[in-house]
This record gives C-alpha cells, structure tokens and sequence, in this order.
C-alpha cells in the first residue's frame, strides 16, 4: 500500500515539475497537473494542500534522481569520485529541466518556513546515499577521519547549496554543471586524504 502511495505521489510531482518548467508555475493548473499525472484530484489534495504547496517537492524530485544515480554507481570506486558524479548528474537535472525562478522560490520559502524543512530532512535519499559514501571513503582511507561523518555531510551539502543559491543570484547567466565541476573539486581536496591515516571511521 505504502508503495502504491508512493507511486502516485511521485507521478503528481514529475508531471507537475515537467509543467511548471514548460509553461511556468502561475499557468499551470491542479487540472493539468492531474491529467498529466494521470491521478485525481483527491489524490492530488491528499498529499498536497495547494499548487503552491508542490515547491517543497522539488526535494522530493532530487531525491527520485539520486536513487536513480544510485544505480549507476560503483561502489568499489573512490568515494570522492562517487560524490562528483553524483553533483555532477543532479546539477545537470537541473539545469536542464528546474524553472530557475521556482528553484529561487524554493530557497526563498524554506528560510522563512517554520517548522520541518524538506531540504534539510536528514531521511531524504540524498543524506543516505552521502553518508553511506563518506563513511566507506572513510573507512578505506580516502577521506579524513578529522571531522565525523555527520559533519563532512553537512559540509557538502552546505557547499552544494551555496552553489546553487549563487546561480539563482545570477538568474542562470553560467552553466551551473560546469561551474560546479571546477569547483566541488576543491572542496573534495579539503578532505581528501593520502590514505595514510588510521583506519577506522568516527561516527
């Protein structure tokens, strides 16, 4: 059942999102958002209050991307090789497919959101996959132990953000894939390690 429910809850965020990206957010209607998702719109009113209450899904729509990247990774490769690509694939995803202005929208309504918000929700996929990644690049000597676990994830994405947020200041004028691959590099350098620390892995 839960399965199912996340089933449709998936298809009304994609058909909405490949709507608002195509025509824009204020012309795109709960009714086409419906048709499209082939749901209803009980179903619709189920999971969201209003058509506004779909911002906070976009983080819900990255996630679908990560278990998809998921998939393709190799997790016998360097963990640090793993988190580029991963930023890299996301980054793309957006660029192509997310109306910057509702990105900018997204941002803007999670500061000033009460509450749980969906970007920092630490049982997203995003936060898993991270540190699942972390914790091997860890344990097999590629990233430091200097800082915990927990802490060099909340330093990636606290970087990743940043980067995100920069483009949207910049109404898109650069590619945000390219910029990001010259740039994540350097933070990766931070903790990267030569393998000669001591195994074990700080949770």
């Amino acid at each position: 059942m839960k399965k199912s429910s996340n089933l449709t809850k998936s298809k009304i965020v994609s058909a909405a999102w490949q709507l608002f990206y195509e025509q824009g957010f204020d012309s795109t209607t709960v009714d086409e958002i419906v048709s499209l998702s082939g749901t209803s719109k009980g179903s619709f009113y189920h999971y969201f209050d209003s058509k506004d209450s779909l911002i906070g899904s976009l983080a819900y729509l990255f996630d679908e991307k990560y278990a998809q990247l998921e998939k393709e990774l190799n997790f016998e490769q360097n963990a640090l090789d793993n988190m580029t690509f991963l930023t890299r694939e996301l980054f793309m995803m957006i660029e192509n497919t997310i109306d910057i202005e509702l990105l900018s929208r997204l941002y803007g309504q999670q500061l000033n959101k009460r509450g749980e918000k969906e970007l920092l929700d630490q049982s997203r996929v995003y936060y898993r996959l991270l540190r699942k990644l972390v914790q091997l690049g860890q344990q097999r000597g590629e990233i430091t132990r200097a800082k915990s676990t927990a802490e060099i994830v909340r330093l990636y994405a606290i970087a990743e953000r940043a980067l995100l947020y920069d483009w949207c200041l910049h109404g898109g004028e650069y590619s945000l894939a390219e910029y990001a691959a010259s740039t994540i590099p350097l933070f990766l350098n931070g903790i990267r390690t030569d393998g000669s620390e001591e195994l074990g892995v700080r949770s």
